[in-house]
């Protein structure tokens, strides 16, 4: 599974998700939902670009 990165620096890897905002291990970024946000600055999934 690809992995996205935020212009902030921090990097969406599926295998870990994001279980600290609702997002479990193993989901990949086509599943997170529209609404998430990066939990270091903020910003929308709209921002992220595929590492």
């Amino acid at each position: 599974m690809d992995k996205y990165v935020c212009p902030c620096g921090y990097v969406y890897d599926p295998a870990v998700g994001d279980p600290e905002h609702g997002i479990a291990p193993g989901t990949p970024w086509e599943a997170v939902p529209e609404s998430w946000e990066c939990p270091v600055c903020g910003m929308g999934k709209d921002v992220f670009e595929k590492e």
